[in-house]
């Protein structure tokens, strides 16, 4: 018999094959969250195809439909983060934690993991302190370059946190902590042999330059304003645009496209590889994730930090790139007016745009997704000799 990956041998040479390694990925509520988790499972699948893998989500959020398209089992969690404007909503939040708690906790036990991962998101919180309280070796995937508080805290107790940004060790513990970059959908690791095929694919002339501007999936008012604004000038100037308004914004915006050529506007960017490879100029919110695959992605990118999401995190992500050259910082009250003057002066800076180009190629990498499966699965190990050493007692 051929050993496999799962084959090993004992001390009279007989060979023994283990069982499949066991794994829990837990969170979601954003894109951002969930196409990390769903490329670390991609990953462990490709190693061992045997794997088992179980996700925990919060019920009613995007997870819910994304991990099952992907050919992964789900739970969803009765759960929600803390409401910081409106407090009186808070009030159940306790019970619901409660109850999180305990079905995480029974989940663990009946799935029996060897390794619980958490990539961020309401339900990484229950999943995460459930499986440390059990002793189950738990790996934090961090994507920002400021930890949200339930991530400082479960970073205690973890045995690894994997980041995607430089000096983390100012909020976790340094001996935890592995560089491994954020996970990046793997369509987007050579963009530069589709160019053609992009501008094809969106009817552009590849004569003329290309402004692609992302609000996220379901969109960005300010963004949507700036380019309001700026459309007519833009294209008059010779630019073409594809312009993603998110799904909320989409019929409020059409009117602004009628009757206009070199303009491609677009509720959701489906092949947003062929977008990048198209665009000789980003705009984008600053989520990590975003940012990750600008990295490899390499052109010149205008960051809009979103002002309404957790701590803020999104500046501090943009101020990380801006404060190395790697990318424009445009806030968000600004974007109305400043956005189109922005993208002309960028364009027609050509040293500027080469050095951001440079520079935020520099900070790219496309292995994350194998160095956190590496992590993974050392720990997958020690969480069976775990089990093993229990047993034996």
């Amino acid at each position: 018999m051929e050993a496999t990956d799962n084959a090993i041998g004992n001390a009279n040479g007989n060979i023994r094959v283990e069982s499949p390694v066991r794994v829990i990925i837990s969170g979601g509520g954003t894109g951002g969250h969930i196409f990390p988790a769903i490329a670390i499972a991609n990953e462990i699948k490709r190693r061992k195809s045997d794997a088992e893998i179980l996700f925990v989500g919060a019920e009613n959020r995007m997870e819910m439909e994304k991990v099952p398209a992907a050919g992964y089992r789900i739970v969803g969690l009765n759960v929600v983060g803390l409401n910081r404007k409106q407090w009186w909503k808070n009030f159940s939040l306790p019970f619901k934690l409660a109850s999180s708690l305990r079905l995480t906790r029974r989940m663990i036990k009946d799935f029996d993991p060897d390794v619980v991962v958490g990539v961020g998101g309401y339900a990484s919180a229950p999943t995460l302190y459930s499986a440390q309280k059990l002793h189950v070796p738990t790996l934090l995937q961090e994507q920002n370059s400021l930890p949200g508080v339930t991530n400082k805290i479960l970073a205690k107790k973890a045995d690894r946190i994997c980041v995607g940004y430089d000096e983390m060790d100012r909020f976790f513990p340094r001996e935890k902590i592995i560089w491994t970059g954020n996970p990046i959908r793997q369509d987007i690791s050579d963009i530069n042999s589709k160019r053609d095929e992009a501008y094809s694919f969106y009817n552009l002339d590849s004569s003329k330059p290309v402004v692609l501007v992302m609000g996220g999936s379901l969109g960005a008012l300010s963004i949507n304003v700036g380019m309001q604004n700026a459309l007519d000038d833009l294209l008059a100037n010779g630019f073409q645009v594809i312009w993603q308004t998110g799904k909320y914004y989409y019929q409020r915006m059409l009117p602004s496209a009628e009757g206009k050529e070199h303009l491609v506007m677009l509720d959701f960017v489906r092949r947003v590889d062929l977008a990048y490879a198209a665009a000789d100029i980003i705009v984008s919110r600053a989520g990590a994730i975003t940012i990750s695959e600008l990295c490899v992605v390499g052109k010149p990118v205008i960051l809009v930090p979103s002002p309404n999401v957790a701590e803020d995190h999104q500046t501090k992500n943009a101020q990380a790139l801006s404060a190395k050259n790697a990318a424009v910082l445009l806030t968000d009250d600004r974007v109305s007016q400043e956005l189109g003057k922005t993208i002309v002066a960028l364009y027609h800076d050509t040293r500027r745009r080469e050095l951001l180009s440079q520079n935020i190629s520099r900070m790219g990498t496309t292995t994350a997704a194998r160095d956190i499966v590496d992590e993974v699965l050392k720990l997958a190990q020690i969480g069976r000799r775990q089990k093993e050493n229990r047993k034996n007692k």
